[in-house]
């Protein structure tokens, strides 16, 4: 096949980010062509056309349209219009047969329905976050035009997809609950890179250059975006609690965002910040390995918004991946998936001295330590292995084809 892939922030394991849209197209370039539709998110990259190289097998086709977290929404949506009008066209020049178009963000439909159309091929459509319900109840979507145009744009996205990939169940419930044919959907969750993970070195990289009086103590890491929606402040406030009862555990925080600074001002205000929590700046996704391999265990964060719980998180499955205990401060699938493997710790939105206790426990106990890291890489092998999870997704396009083919 020739699949059409479009994801707008495309990156590779030497960037920092997510790199699901990158292990599955370079797993399947092996046996098809790969034509990835991209952005150069450099500001200072003033070319105006369309660029192509090679990564890895994947020929990967990119535009400059600047983004950061550090933007604000109306900035963002502005980020996402400009791609959205770039894309379609140019993408259909490329030929396919079949394009994949995974968000965020939703507009990513628009350019998809476009090449889709003018080829007269199908299109899948994979939804990684649940848009517009997570926009809307956080409030970056607030006036009720905007909200409207939304729901059009997901109506839109539904009715030019032949179909749909869910990263977890409950985002494929809230796909079938609008009318989506529920025979149509299929969950593919974002995937443990076990093989990578196997060859990380404890202790290296730039993190432990710059902070090695982490070697010397248990911490727990968290390796991401420090955005709105992330509530990486719960860390810092734990880091407090922790350090109130006298607990030897460090946290480290490592990413780049928006709230950046008010995390950093906030921990220096509690006296934590250089005394059992540290910062350090984005990492690629190689280095992350290491972080991983060397915590004690791993968090993922969020703020304590329902919308949230549907998630599907990198660094959840990086942790398992890992092989370290899943440490996360939420509801849904993946707090029901820790309960039942007993692969990490829920903790307790909003209630630092209670977590800090829970944290404290879970550290000092060796066995239940070590039989939650062994389970957390068991489940990793069983369940949510890349190699596996990319077959199952490629199968997705390759019924699409067919089935479009026999109508």
């Amino acid at each position: 096949m020739r699949i059409l892939y479009l994801h707008q922030y495309f990156v590779t394991p030497a960037e920092p980010g997510g790199t699901r849209s990158y292990q599955m197209a370079r797993r399947w370039s092996a046996d098809h062509e790969v034509m990835m539709i991209t952005t150069d998110r450099d500001a200072s990259n003033t070319f105006r056309g369309w660029r192509q190289r090679d990564v890895d097998g994947i020929k990967v086709h990119s535009c400059s349209v600047p983004y950061s977290n550090h933007m604000s929404y109306r900035e963002r949506i502005r980020a996402f219009g400009s791609f959205a009008t770039r894309a379609g066209q140019y993408a259909a020049s490329l030929g396919g047969d079949v394009v994949f178009a995974t968000s965020t963000p939703l507009t990513i439909a628009i350019p998809g329905a476009i090449a889709s159309r003018r080829l007269g091929v199908p299109m899948v459509f994979e939804i990684r976050d649940l848009w517009p319900e997570m926009p809307i109840a956080v409030g970056a979507l607030r006036s009720r035009p905007l909200i409207r145009a939304a729901r059009a744009l997901e109506r839109f996205a539904y009715r030019n997809s032949s179909r749909i990939v869910a990263l977890s169940p409950d985002m494929a419930k809230s796909v079938i609950a609008s009318g989506y044919p529920r025979e149509c959907v299929r969950v593919v969750p974002n995937s443990a890179d076990n093989a990578e993970f196997e060859s990380a070195q404890r202790g290296t990289g730039a993190v432990f250059s710059a902070l090695p009086q982490l070697l010397d103590r248990p911490f727990i890491a968290y390796c991401g975006t420090l955005g709105e929606l992330n509530g990486v402040d719960y860390l810092v406030e734990l880091a407090a609690e922790s350090l109130r009862l006298g607990d030897p555990l460090g946290f480290l925080i490592v990413g780049d965002g928006k709230d950046k600074s008010r995390v950093e001002a906030r921990a220096r205000e509690l006296g934590v910040l250089g005394t059992n929590l540290w910062l350090h700046g984005p990492i690629p996704k190689r280095d992350v390995m290491s972080v991983f391999a060397t915590a004690v265990a791993c968090c993922s964060l969020f703020r304590d918004i329902p919308e949230m719980w549907a998630n599907s998180a990198n660094k959840f499955f990086d942790s398992l991946a890992a092989g370290k205990p899943a440490i996360i401060n939420y509801g849904g699938w993946q707090a029901d998936l820790i309960g039942e493997e007993s692969c990490g710790l829920v903790l307790p939105p909003g209630k630092p001295a209670q977590a800090a206790a829970l944290l404290r426990d879970f550290v000092r106990d060796p066995a239940r330590l070590a039989a939650c890291a062994a389970n957390a890489k068991r489940v990793a092998l069983s369940r949510f292995d890349r190699d596996q999870l990319s077959r199952d997704l490629l199968a997705v396009l390759q019924d699409a084809v067919s089935t479009h083919a026999r109508q």
